[in-house]
């Protein structure tokens, strides 16, 4: 019988030698690439210069963070204050967003490439993003105005007018989700009025970085009133979460709150977390009341079913008809949207 040899390269001569350490570095996670955030080149930092501003032209120069003035506060919130702004050389009034907190670089680089893909956004539904600023440590983003305000407290008994404004929001929605972009934070404050009556969506991509690093229940991405069951019970759905369709029962919630007047939970929409956890995963979906009409009541449904594979996608809603069944009486509602703009709000400096 043959002795067993030893493998090549074990002699003594190997046998003095120091072993090898194993590698005990973690594998890192693995992630959705579509998730992640495009390596655009980032603004400069310095505290007086822009960004190098995609809008550069005759109608959009570029404006310098100096040019800036500040007029008054016209909101705060969790994640950060927001400010009326007079672009001195060309008149302009804009809205700047100060985020609130020193970031760690990682997160910090992420939002700056977050703001660097929004800039490309365009669609009349959707708040501009004009510009960026690194200014004093803080990121600065620079908005289109809305002179009317969010839509947060408004109550629309007016199915017709309620049609038209759906139709907005879905048709900002509808474009954000075409180019692969999730909001995850619709609900009535994220969405503005202009004196035109224009409705459109605010505070969206940002918002997906910053909840990486805080407490979703408490942060700019807000409360839990608006997000969907499976998201806030990663035990339902079987522990998968669809973006879009979060997005619709966000949308879904905020629009019957429109019809209603009020938080369409038994609980109210401030309460504490575990109310609302179990008011939103445990309890059936809010339904339109009897009185509503028919395709009211089905458009709601058709936005708060339970399992999100069947909740219709915005560009399938578009053609829902509590949609379409005044398409062609647009004019006449978009004149009386003006009932929409909420009275000013108190400004302070």
């Amino acid at each position: 019988m043959r002795p067993i040899q030893p493998p090549q390269g074990t002699g003594t001569a190997n046998r003095d030698r120091p072993r090898r350490r194993r590698d005990l570095t973690l594998p890192m996670p693995q992630r959705d690439p579509a998730s992640l955030a495009v390596p655009l080149p980032l603004p400069p930092t310095s505290n007086s210069a822009p960004s190098t501003s995609h809008n550069s032209g005759p109608s959009h120069p570029l404006i310098h963070f100096s040019e800036l003035e500040k007029i008054n506060r016209v909101g705060s919130g969790a994640g950060g204050t927001v400010y009326k702004v007079l672009h001195r050389p060309s008149g302009r009034i804009f809205a700047l967003k100060v985020i609130y907190g020193h970031h760690e670089d990682v997160v910090r680089k992420q939002i700056c490439r977050e703001i660097e893909i929004l800039r490309d956004v365009s669609n009349p539904n959707i708040v501009k993003c004009h510009d960026m600023f690194d200014h004093n440590n803080e990121i600065q983003v620079l908005l289109e105005f809305m002179d009317g305000g969010s839509l947060e407290g408004t109550h629309i008994p007016n199915e017709q007018q309620l049609s038209h404004l759906a139709r907005q929001i879905l048709t900002g929605l509808a474009y954000l989700h075409r180019r692969h972009i999730v909001h995850r934070d619709i609900k009535p404050s994220n969405l503005l009025i202009n004196a035109r009556r224009q409705v459109k969506i605010a505070d969206f991509g940002v918002s997906r970085v910053l909840e990486q690093t805080m407490d979703p229940c408490n942060s700019s991405v807000g409360t839990i009133a608006y997000m969907s069951p499976e998201r806030i019970n990663t035990d339902l759905n079987h522990g998968k979460y669809d973006g879009y369709a979060g997005d619709i029962w966000s949308f879904g919630v905020s629009i019957l709150e429109f019809y209603l007047g009020r938080f369409p939970f038994a609980v109210g929409r401030q309460g504490d977390w575990a109310s609302l956890m179990c008011a939103i995963c445990m309890s059936p979906p809010p339904e339109a009341p009897e009185t509503a009409s028919s395709e009211f009541r089905d458009f709601i449904r058709c936005c708060l079913q339970r399992d999100p594979s069947r909740r219709l996608p915005a560009a399938r809603l578009l053609q829902h008809q509590f949609i379409s069944q005044y398409f062609g009486h647009q004019n006449q509602v978009h004149q009386n949207l003006h009932q929409l703009l909420p009275p000013p709000l108190p400004h302070s400096s």
